[in-house]
Parts: C-alpha cells; structure tokens; sequence
C-alpha cells in the first residue's frame, strides 16, 4: 500500500483526488493538510466511509505525526515550495501539481531530491489530454520554428502564467527557440501587450469568468498555421487519474522529473 498524504486535501482538485486515492486498491490515504479546515476529520469532509483521517495546519507538525510515503503538493505557489522541501529533507517522494514554481525553484528541489535520494514528479496538469498537448506541441516545434502560448483560466487565479503554460514553454524551449520578427527594442507602443517571454517563448495569460483551465500552442508558417488547444470541464475529475498515476511513478526514479509524460510509455 502507497500511503499518500495531500497538501490542499480539501480543496477542488485534492478532494477529488483524496476520493481517488481512497478507492484505489493500492493506496492509503493517510492525511491532509488544509488551514482552513485543521483539526478536522477528512474522512467526513470527503464523505467517505473511513476511519478518521487527520487534518493539519503545517507541514511540519503533519511530518512529525503521521508517517506516508508520497506527499501530493495541491496548495498555493507561496507555500507549496516550502512543504515540497520539508517533505524532501524527510526522505519522502513528491509529487508536485501546485503551479507557479520557477525553473530556478525546480533547480533547488531537484539538488535536495538528489541530496535525500528522494523523487520529485512536478506535472503541472495532471489532465491526460494536457499531456497530449504537451506531446504533440513538442512534435510540431520540431518543424514549426514560430510559436506562441496562450493560458486561459478563470478570474481569480493569482499566479501567471499558469503551471501549465510555464512547463510548456520550458519544453517547447528545448526543442528550438522560436523566431522573434520584431525585437522588444523594435516594438512601438505598449510593449507589455506582447505577453511575458519564458525561456524565450511568448506567453500570453487571459484571467476571465467563464473560464477554467485552458491551454492553446499556436504555430505558423507562411500562409498556413496549426493551434492545438486543451479546454477542461467545471469538474476536477479530468485530473484524478493522472493523479493516481503520478502517486504511483513517482517511486520509479531518483532527482526530478517534470511532466506526467516523462513517467508514461509513448
């Protein structure tokens, strides 16, 4: 049994996947941390027939307390780096789906991964058809040397962009660096209209209601472009089974690795 324990675990998306781990027949769902809600019994917040499931406000006091296996990071970008890292310094694996994480930061987590002789998989979406994206971006930048990202989402999200736009952009990044046709020194006008370059990728986020979570690469060559986009539902459901599916790789490497892909057979 895989005894998980899940930062966030009542929140949209941990919910829904502390009801996932739940059910899997190789899975412990063992505790959760959750300010707003510590002291309180999980098992009655999720509605399941368990017994009582411990919720805490730190991660300090969670990692003294309860043994687990794999920490699932499902907070906030100004603390989800902190409870990765204090995790890690206890040997445990991670599996990391909070977006807003720098590269930089992924830099410091993978030294003390390696220093712990732990494991990090950091998927910025757990979304199956976002892997899909990912892949099939990852293919047409190959040919395409001109793209674009835009991320879409809903109006209250406080980081930008998203995880999901900052991974893409760092993957398409290896592939090739796209062309720039006018440089920011060239650009008349607003020049922050142009969106944010990372790792050299223009990255355009829209924050408005009537939007969840979504992605869109956009290529073009003369006289003909490509746009593969990725749009999901009002539900968490889409990201439960990847989220199981991460809990469950995450012991099959050492250091970091980033995206659900790198631990999936293509």
């Amino acid at each position: 049994m895989i005894k998980v324990f899940i930062t966030g675990g009542t929140g949209w998306a941990g919910s829904a996947l502390g009801k996932g781990v739940f059910n899997h027949p190789n899975m412990q769902l063992v505790g959760a941390l959750s300010r707003t809600h510590k002291g309180k019994d999980l098992a009655t917040f999720l509605d399941i027939e368990a017994e009582e499931i411990p919720i805490f406000q730190t991660i300090e006091t969670a990692l003294d307390t309860v043994d687990f296996d794999v920490l699932v990071e499902y907070t906030k970008p100004n603390i989800a780096k902190k409870n990765v890292i204090s995790a890690l310094k206890k040997g445990k694996k991670v599996v990391n789906g909070t977006s807003g994480l720098t590269n930089d930061d992924y830099s410091e987590i993978e030294k003390i991964a390696t220093e712990n002789n732990t494991s990090v998989l950091a998927v910025g979406n757990f979304a199956i058809t976002v892997v899909l994206l990912q892949k099939f971006s990852e293919m047409a930048a190959k040919y395409i040397p001109n793209f674009e990202i835009i991320d879409y989402t809903h109006e209250d999200k406080i980081d930008a962009p998203s995880g999901t736009a900052r991974e893409l952009a760092y993957r398409l990044s290896k592939i090739q660096k796209p062309n720039k046709f006018v440089t920011e020194d060239e650009l008349l006008g607003e020049k922050s209209s142009r969106g944010a370059s990372l790792n050299d990728v223009q990255v355009h986020s829209v924050r408005l209601p009537g939007h969840v979570i979504s992605i869109e690469s956009i290529f073009g060559l003369k006289d003909e472009k490509l746009s593969i986009r990725h749009d999901s539902g009002a539900s968490a459901a889409p990201y439960v089974q990847g989220g199981l599916l991460a809990i469950e790789k995450v012991s099959t490497f050492k250091g970091l690795r980033r995206g659900l892909d790198s631990v999936m057979d293509f």
